[in-house]
């Protein structure tokens, strides 16, 4: 037993925007498996919601201020619980091939401890331990999508939000393996003497490897393993053989996922001519010209940050979603909300813009960026989408449509209509199948 009155140490890694608030936790350790609880009323019986954070499995904790859950527990009078796990090389990267004393996917391991220790506590903090969510962005929904298709993850949640999961962060065995092996070789080391190393001396080397990973494959070199025990398939492939955790489902994407990676044109993120010719060359070479005619803009900036955006996130979502609404209730979203500052960047709903106006954070040092005036007025998209997850935390829609203001209503998705909720500023609308010629273009690849 310890005081647990403040956070705990971030996983080893570099400094990131999203850590960069005053506010936010500095210790880095690889001591790191904690959990932050907020609770409203630790003597009810409340649903719990369950954040995993997203970073590419490079970045994050949950103790970033962005993620900070008490106004999400405060206003919906749920139990928050925000997940920290192991990322980078001691998390994130893949060495189960090498022999005895190295497991395979660690980040999951850490996500699904924190989980049986959930069902295990958290009645003492006020929570229901048969009503748990787990929602999370990016790598987070990566997650979480990978948790659905985790056998034994089975029973630990009974619904799940996704926020633009990036499905190529998972890779096969096979890659992974070889991966492995080279990494061995860069460090010049047995298999046996990796765990002594210095810290930065692995880090340097699996930094590399992802770089080399983002020119070679479409996979990045960190992420989660499928064809092993842990997770046998790939949760597009458990989703179409309806052999994962069949539980109500929200998915969706922003409208401007890749916008900001743009700045910076990260090769695995092909925003640029020349990244989506070598791409589309490597990858899909044979269906390059019908790819490339779903982006009538081509290549005009928006056409090209549309493109990546599907690469990363877009595609794998509308694949995993034809086949998951044909087992469960699932609900797609597409966020097409920016304000003035995202406006005047020229980001447009770019990555992870989303999660301040479900958490609330509007004070943290990203909310303050995005919404200058968030704190004293908050957005009505904030409040619209915040209900929406809660509504869904607490009755979790398994009946099919649910309502979400006077007269409207968000159907389920399913292969027939395709229905997907546009969040936008002022009010939300229902459109069927809204990105069809991109969504039809991706499909044969998927």
């Amino acid at each position: 037993m310890r005081d647990a009155l403040e956070h705990g140490p971030l996983p080893p890694q570099s400094k990131s925007f999203v850590g960069g608030g005053r506010d936010d936790p500095k210790v880095r350790d690889e001591a790191c498996l904690t959990l932050t609880v907020w609770s409203p009323d630790t003597s009810a019986s409340l649903p719990v919601m369950v954040w995993i954070p997203g970073g590419a499995f490079v970045f994050g904790a949950g103790q970033f201020q962005l993620y900070n859950g008490s106004r999400l527990a405060a206003n919906g009078n749920v139990v928050v619980v925000n997940i920290t796990y192991r990322i980078g090389v001691f998390g994130g990267f893949e060495l189960s091939d090498l022999g005895d004393g190295f497991d395979d996917n660690l980040a999951l391991r850490d996500q699904m401890a924190a989980l049986h220790w959930i069902r295990e506590h958290i009645a003492a903090f006020g929570g229901d331990p048969d009503r748990v969510t787990v929602f999370g962005e990016s790598a987070g929904a990566t997650s979480v999508l990978a948790l659905l298709a985790t056998p034994t993850a089975d029973g630990l949640f009974r619904r799940a939000i996704a926020q633009s999961p990036a499905l190529p962060l998972i890779a096969d065995r096979e890659l992974r393996a070889r991966q492995a092996h080279e990494f061995l070789q860069r460090l010049g080391v047995s298999a046996a003497e990796v765990k002594a190393l210095p810290q930065r001396q692995l880090r340097r080397a699996a930094g590399r490897l992802q770089l080399k990973s983002a020119s070679t494959t479409p996979t990045l070199a960190y992420g989660l393993t499928y064809g092993v025990d842990l997770l046998p398939n790939h949760p597009v492939d458990a989703a179409r053989a309806g052999t994962l955790t069949r539980m109500p489902l929200i998915i969706g994407t922003n409208s401007h996922e890749a916008s900001m990676f743009a700045w910076t044109k990260p090769p695995m993120l092909p925003t640029t001519t020349a990244s989506i010719d070598t791409y589309l060359n490597r990858v899909a070479p044979g269906a390059k010209d019908r790819v490339l005619a779903a982006y009538p803009d081509y290549p005009r900036r928006r056409a090209l940050v549309a493109f990546g955006s599907d690469v990363m996130f877009g595609a794998q979502a509308w694949a995993f979603a034809d086949a998951y609404s044909a087992n469960a209730p699932t609900h797609m979203y597409r966020f097409d909300h920016f304000g003035f500052s995202l406006r005047i960047l020229g980001l447009g709903a770019t990555h992870g813009s989303e999660i301040v106006h479900i958490q609330h954070n509007y004070a943290s040092f990203i909310g303050r960026k995005l919404h200058p005036l968030g704190r004293r007025l908050q957005p009505p998209v904030g409040r619209r989408m915040q209900r929406a997850w809660l509504d869904f935390a607490a009755k979790g829609w398994e009946s099919g449509e649910i309502r979400w203001s006077s007269g409207h209503h968000w159907p389920t998705y399913d292969t027939e209509n395709r229905f997907t909720r546009i969040i936008q500023t002022a009010r939300d609308t229902v459109v069927p199948d809204p990105d069809a010629d991109r969504r039809k273009a991706w499909a044969d690849l998927y």
